[in-house]
């Protein structure tokens, strides 16, 4: 514990509680729960998830309340909570052709077998503040289609096996498994 400040340790014990005051905010507003960042700041969340490589909505949504928003800040939380935690295996990579696809833009393929999906995007609004957010609006439903039956083929294989593009080496069975962490 730091406590070279005039005060000493009481002064360091009064500025969490003054942090913790000030996160809180007007208490006369309702108080923002974990499931309402998960939920309603689902980007944020994945980004924190993301960045402090640890997938668990709940801790995330956590660290963000925490750090009253500061996407830094709870990236770094995350991290620091992760470092905590006992290394205890490893694991396969996920097989993405079979993953439900929400979204699907390819660069190099006008015509990707099962087809370009735009999904929920950012690309096509007007970069403008929406005042009827803060009214309590409610959006109407999305218009959707039957979703796409079957794998979706991932372009590195389609490339491959138009001989386009270099095989990734097989790894020895084993190979001791590295940690893109540290």
């Amino acid at each position: 514990m730091y406590v070279a400040v005039k005060g000493g340790e009481r002064a360091i014990e009064n500025a969490h509680r003054l942090l913790a005051h000030e996160r809180r905010g007007d208490r006369d507003v309702p108080e923002v729960t974990l499931p309402q960042i998960s939920e309603q700041l689902g980007l944020a969340v994945d980004r924190v998830m993301s960045e402090g490589s640890l997938y668990d909505r709940e801790l995330a949504a956590l660290a963000i309340k925490q750090a009253r928003g500061d996407m830094i800040e709870a990236i770094f939380l995350v991290r620091a909570f992760r470092a905590t935690l006992p290394r205890f295996g490893a694991t396969e990579p996920v097989d993405t052709g079979s993953m439900r696809v929400v979204r699907r833009i390819s660069s190099t393929f006008k015509d990707i077998p099962g087809g370009q999906i735009l999904g929920p995007t950012f690309d096509y609004t007007h970069r403008l503040l929406d005042p009827l957010l803060a009214e309590g609006f409610v959006p109407e439903e999305p218009v959707t289609s039957e979703a796409v039956s079957g794998a979706t083929p991932r372009v590195t294989d389609i490339l491959g096996r138009d001989g386009l593009i270099e095989p990734s080496p097989k790894a020895e069975a084993d190979a001791a498994v590295g940690d893109l962490t540290r």
